[in-house]
């Protein structure tokens, strides 16, 4: 009885060994499959338990212009944002948040009871809001530090310049354009979490500063106010739809000023219409009208062997070409090529080009940039339109020859002006100059970049003393005249094509474009009135406004005057021809 009573406590004993045996087997084999081949997993697990990462992006870069003032900053700001699992009474959550906030409470609590576990209740927050709001005390609301795009300078500047979103990526202009130098890269960071999912360390995962790079403009804040001021006073005043303005230096191609008017406030871009945020100095193409002539002259120079005394008969105002004619303000009999362009005389340019062929328009006005881009730093460019002459009809050689026909932005209008005033020679024209990092050192810089030979500097010589011809008491462009400074200009007048492709009634674009001082210019001015209701000619609308900005620009510049006394011989406005 003894023995079997023995036995059977070993058999028992032996059992709860093998159980005991098995299970620690089991343990150390589960064990050793965890470290061995979960290791990564686990350890990954467990640092989502106690680890969170945060992701923080550096300073958006300034923007200044030529002189380093600013013009686009970054500043910081608060943002509100929820946890929503912490917070446990929703609707009174969002009506406390709603009343703080000035925002629909419906709106708040949709947001709260998303399901997602982080959300943003406001980005961009006042200081008053935020002080609002941490007074609440509810828990679950968190405060994150961000950063802020502004425009000290508001709406100077504003299409070019562009503009950000909330997120801050640019959405516009060099905003857009340069939004890889200007944004801050992100930094993460690494916060420890108690057991109550508090944070208690953090530990920074690059010591690099994330700020990003500046940029340094050819825009000079001083010569944009004053345009932007001279447009404005010329839309108004002859009742427009909108204007465009333009300062660029001949010799290098570099921008002081490009101005739209209506103008946009971009700290409150939204309040604007959408077609005004684009910078249409360089994406929206136009016909130019009869500043165009100054590039038919050209050719005849350049290709034709014309001389600024070579005449042409113009039919006395008026000329069939085909089932078409071509009319003129005033009739004129025969006119030598400076009074053609003097007197703005649109069969006297159909007759240049029947003289010079077709194809020595299209191979100056192509010299000249025209139908193609620029390649300004800047985005959206349009490369206008110029169709090859020999798809041209024979009333295309007149149309073109006086700027119908023919679309260019108003970018490359100045810029073939400017080639003339410097000596011919087509410069790439540039809004950014330098790119700065973080320390003030220069990442890439721009300078001027020639492009090609547009004519000779003999026949830009030639075309300058045309030039000067239509800023006189007779000249179509006689409200440009300047105290002290000689000026070359031209006027331009063009009908309007409306959405059919046909040119619409009563409605004008009017231009006036032209350099100073002509011996030695250093400035080019483009003025671009749309649709004016009071008067069209571009020597009435947009002249005194292209006077108003280089008398002053001239001035602020300290460029010494080069003529002691203009003519001021006074003459009717009815009695000067007009283009």
């Amino acid at each position: 009885m003894k023995n079997i009573k023995k036995d059977y406590m070993k058999l028992r004993i032996t059992i709860v060994g093998f159980f005991f045996a098995a299970c620690l087997i089991s343990i150390i084999a589960k064990a050793g499959y965890l470290q061995i081949y979960q290791s990564v997993w686990l350890a990954t697990k467990a640092a989502h338990q106690y680890e969170r990462p945060i992701k923080e992006t550096g300073k958006r870069g300034t923007i200044y212009d030529v002189n380093l003032r600013e013009i686009a900053v970054s500043i910081d700001i608060t943002s509100i944002a929820a946890y929503t699992s912490k917070i446990e009474d929703k609707d009174f959550a969002a009506n406390m948040l709603a009343k703080s906030l000035n925002m629909r409470a419906s709106i708040i609590k949709s947001t709260l009871s998303s399901g997602k576990p982080f959300v943003w209740i406001k980005r961009k927050a006042t200081p008053k809001e935020v002080y609002a709001v941490k007074s609440l005390d509810i828990e679950g609301i968190c405060f994150l530090s961000e950063h802020s795009r502004v425009y000290p300078q508001k709406t100077l500047a504003a299409q070019t310049v562009g503009f950000t979103g909330v997120d801050g990526n640019g959405l516009e202009g060099l905003e857009f354009y340069y939004d890889n130098q200007l944004k801050g890269s992100d930094d993460n960071f690494i916060v420890l979490k108690d057991a109550l999912g508090q944070g208690f360390n953090a530990e920074k995962s690059s010591g690099d500063n994330n700020n990003g790079n500046d940029l340094v403009l050819t825009i000079d804040q001083a010569v944009q106010y004053l345009t932007e001021k001279a447009l404005q006073e010329a839309v108004v005043d002859s009742s427009a739809t909108s204007g465009i303005a333009m300062v660029m230096v001949p010799k290098t191609g570099a921008i002081l000023a490009m101005a739209h008017y209506p103008l946009i406030n971009p700290n409150s871009y939204k309040q604007y219409d959408k077609q005004f945020w684009r910078n249409r100095a360089i994406t929206d193409p136009f016909e130019p009208g009869s500043t165009m002539k100054m590039f038919t002259a050209s050719a005849a120079v350049e290709h034709g062997d014309c001389k600024p005394d070579t005449v042409f008969f113009c039919e006395n105002g008026q000329y069939a070409v085909g089932k078409h004619t071509i009319h003129d303000t005033h009739p004129y009999g025969w006119l030598t090529l400076t009074e053609i362009v003097k007197f703005s005389s649109n069969i006297g340019a159909y007759k240049i080009v029947k003289k010079i062929g077709p194809e020595a328009l299209y191979k100056t006005l192509k010299n000249f940039g025209f139908g193609e881009k620029t390649g300004i730093n800047c985005p959206g460019e349009t490369s206008g339109f110029l169709a090859s002459y020999k798809n041209w009809r024979n009333i295309d050689v007149g149309t073109i020859s006086f700027g119908q026909g023919i679309s260019a932005s108003p970018l490359q209008l100045i810029s073939a002006t400017s080639a003339i005033a410097n000596n011919g020679l087509l410069m790439k024209p540039f809004l950014v100059q330098t790119i700065l990092d973080q320390k003030g050192q220069t990442i890439k810089s721009f300078g001027p970049t020639p492009v090609r030979q547009a004519v000779s500097p003999k026949t830009a010589d030639t075309i300058k003393k045309i030039l000067t011809s239509v800023t006189t008491k007779e000249g179509t462009g006689f409200n440009a005249i300047l105290d002290g400074y000689t000026v070359c200009g031209k006027t331009g007048t063009a009908q309007k094509v409306d959405k059919t492709g046909r040119y619409a009634r009563g409605k004008y674009i009017s231009s006036f474009i032209g350099f100073t001082p002509v011996e030695n210019p250093e400035i080019a001015i483009l003025v671009i009135i749309d649709e004016p209701t009071k008067s069209h000619y571009g020597g009435i609308v947009a002249a005194p406004a292209f006077k108003k900005i280089a008398q002053e620009t001239l001035t602020y510049l300290n460029v010494p005057p080069n003529i002691k006394e203009p003519d001021r011989i006074t003459v009717s406005r009815e009695s000067r021809v007009l283009s």
